[in-house]
Order: structure tokens, then sequence, then C-alpha cells
């Protein structure tokens, strides 16, 4: 492929959007949607149509899938999308599990073209085979305004639940039990929502849900007769040029009406400050090995943003790709990331398997794009869903962190507000 080239300089984010559409409907694309009314969400990918993929499966070791995917991903300079399943964690750091497996480690896929939007500049440029153009411009010109639907919300008792109120308390009491004998210090801890999702379009509800709650990393991925939709705020690893961005999202306050008052409560919380506080400095630990040394560094420290009516507390961790390694060694070494793992994260990760019925799949592993060995962005796959178009059935995730004074039923209330953008109120 070519470098990229620029096909418009005046595309506005929401025409952007109209032309993804087109794309997901007409030619098989795959979308990473960021948000105009989020600073700094970063670039918007649409790849279209795949022309080539990797899928690893279970059973595959640690060195065997960083070597495929040094391989996939480095053999060329083309854009790469994908996922990483929560449970290649387990791979990569011994965890052993008896769960049946539902999802590939992971999927990668290279495509016949990849339109990038700069929000910034309002740019839309191209990379593809020049033998493709042709087919981008006029599909360019068929893009038309998305249809509007009403958000489908489903009832409670609609719902299938791997841990219902109860069993995520007793969870929860659980946990803390653990964290009273020192196996783990902190840990997230995660339930999973079946419903029938017979009368949604996974495609509309994706753009739907991406207009009424935006936020910086939505995806929409296709694998294996499998939707992808993640709606997710938060960024795992950035790589840009060799520097490294990590954001830990940790600490969360459900609003009805935004106040700096409200801030202010969630900053002063002595439970969420140590959520954070604990996550960040497991971050600093995960990416240091594969930083220059000294180069790590903590800035930010408790700042707040609004998402899906929630304040979310995050810190930044930044730092630079040492001398021989590539945004692979970085992302793989520090993978899952610990804000929804717990620490220490291995043996928060043990006890996670024996606490949840359910596999976790996309939703707690990462969605990724590859653009060379120094550049990368990876979100932290929450808020996800995964609409199964054999079944027509839709699986969301959510859960809590809990720590030493985390109140069961507290931390159930906050499981199902992040849940809230799929609930109808009287579920909430």
């Amino acid at each position: 492929m070519n470098l990229p080239l620029i096909i418009s300089d005046s595309c506005s984010f929401e025409h952007f959007r109209e032309i993804g559409y087109h794309f997901v409907c007409e030619h098989e694309a795959d979308v990473l949607l960021g948000s105009s009314k989020t600073p700094n969400s970063g670039l918007s990918y649409l790849g279209v149509e795949p022309q080539n993929e990797l899928i690893i499966h279970p059973g595959a070791s640690g060195a065997e899938v960083k070597a495929k995917m040094k391989e996939f991903c480095f053999a060329d300079d083309e854009p790469v999308i994908g996922y990483l399943s929560y449970e290649l964690g387990h791979e990569l750091r011994g965890v052993e599990s008896s769960k049946q497996f539902e999802f590939p480690l992971l999927h990668l896929k290279k495509y016949c073209a990849v339109l990038i939007h700069d929000g910034g500049d309002s740019s839309l440029k191209l990379v593809c085979d020049k033998t493709y153009r042709s087919v981008i411009d006029e599909s360019i010109l068929q893009a038309e305004v998305i249809p509007s639907v009403e958000l489908p919300l489903f009832a409670a008792e609609k719902i299938r639940m791997s841990l219902d109120k109860q069993g995520y308390e007793d969870g929860v009491a659980g946990t803390l039990e653990y964290i009273r004998d020192g196996l783990t210090y902190q840990l997230n801890l995660t339930t999973r929502l079946t419903m029938d999702g017979g009368n949604v379009d996974p495609l509309l509800w994706f753009f739907a849900l991406h207009n009424r709650y935006p936020a910086a990393y939505y995806a929409l991925f296709r694998s294996g007769g499998k939707v992808i939709v993640s709606t997710s705020p938060e960024l795992f690893l950035r790589v840009e040029q060799g520097r490294v961005l990590s954001e830990p999202i940790k600490g969360t306050l459900h609003f009805e009406e935004y106040s700096e008052e409200l801030v202010r409560s969630l900053q002063s919380s002595v439970k969420e400050d140590s959520e954070l506080s604990m996550i960040v400095d497991l971050i600093r630990n995960d990416i240091s090995a594969d930083c220059r040394y000294g180069s790590v560094a903590v800035e930010d420290h408790k700042s707040v943003f609004a998402v899906d009516n929630l304040l979310q507390m995050f810190s930044r961790v930044r730092g630079e790709l040492a001398a021989g390694r590539d945004c692979i060694d970085l992302l793989l070494n520090a993978f899952p990331g610990g804000s929804i793992t717990g620490c220490p994260k291995k043996s928060s990760m043990e006890l996670i398997d024996k606490l949840e019925p359910h596999v976790r799949g996309p939703y707690c592993g990462s969605i990724v794009l590859i653009n060379g060995p120094q550049d990368m962005v990876s979100s932290i796959a929450i808020r996800t869903a995964v609409y199964d178009q054999e079944t027509q059935s839709i699986d969301y995730w959510a859960g809590s962190g809990i720590v030493i004074d985390s109140d069961p039923e507290a931390e159930y209330r906050e499981t199902i507000a992040k849940a809230g953008k799929i609930l109808t109120p009287e579920s909430v």
C-alpha cells in the first residue's frame, strides 16, 4: 500500500459516520470511532473489505502468539485492526482455567483499504492499493444519512445474568475474604448479561449508541459470525513514534445531573482514590519493562470526565519505548489491563476465574489498531457487547473494582449502572 492520501480536507465527523455506516453495510467494514465531543479522542478508522487475517485459537503459547503477531503485523506497512480476548491473558500469565473457550485468543485483519478521519483538522485520508481507489471514491459518494432508530432497552426479567444480585454480592463478599487472606488487594468482578437481540440490527445499534453515548474508543468488529460492539471510554495503550501513554480508569460515580461538587466528591473519596492509585502503580510496573529507564511518569492523577451518566476518574501514565522494543512487546507484556484484573495481576486473575462462572472473551480484552512497530492504539474493551448472528442473542458484561472497604450492595449498584445504556430505567 502507498502512504496515506488526503482525499478530503473538509470532511465533518458526522459525514465520516455516514461514510462508515455505508461501508459497514456494503463492504464488510470494521470501524473504530472516536468522538467529536471527547477531547483528544484520536483518529477514527474504517477497515474496508478484509483481505488477510490472523486468528489464534486457545492452546498457543505466549511466545507463539508474540511471534505470529509480529510476523503478521510487521510484514508490511498496512494498518491492522482487531481484538485480543481477555483469556489470552491466561496464556500469557500462566493462569489455568477449566472453562470452555467461546472466542479466539485474538483476531486481527488487514484490508483492501483503510480510511482515516482526523477529527482535529477534518481531513479524510485513504490507504489502499491504486486499483481499489475507484471503488472507494464511488462508495463515498453513495453514503447517506444514517437511519434513526430507538435504542433497544432490555427489562431485568428478560435478562439472564451469570451472577444475579445475590450471586454478585456473594462474589464481592468472597473477594473481601480473599483480600483479608492477602491473595489480592483489588479485584475486578464482573457479571455477564444475556438477552434476546432478535429485534436489534447490530450495525444501526452501534451508530445509535455512539450518537447517544459518545466515547473515545468505540469499535465495531466482525469475527466468526459474531459482531463485537464496544463503546469503551478507556485507553489501554497508545504508542506514537515510540511515545507511550496509558489512561487507566478507576473510580466511578453515577449522576443524574452533572456538577463540580460531584467531581470533588469523587476525587476526595478515600476508597476511589485507593482503587485508582493501586492500578496506576500496576500500570507503571507493567510498562516499565519495555520503556526506557527513567521515562515512566504519572500525570494528571485523579482527573475526571463524564460518560454514560457516570463520572470516571483516571490518570495518565507516560513512557518511551526502550531500544529494541516494539508496541507488540509492550502490549503483550502489559496485557490484560490492570484496571480490569486487579492487583497482584496473576493472583487476581486466578481468583477471577474461580469467582466468575462465565468467560469474558472480547470484554476486558482489547481492541487494537497497529500501524507499525512504534505506532499503536488499544482500548480496554469495557462497555462491550457481542451480538451472535446465528442465535440473535446479545451478551453484555459489566463489573466493578473490589477493595477492602467495598460494600457488596453498592458494588452491585455500580455494576448495573455501567450497563445502564442497555437496561430499562426500572432495571437500574
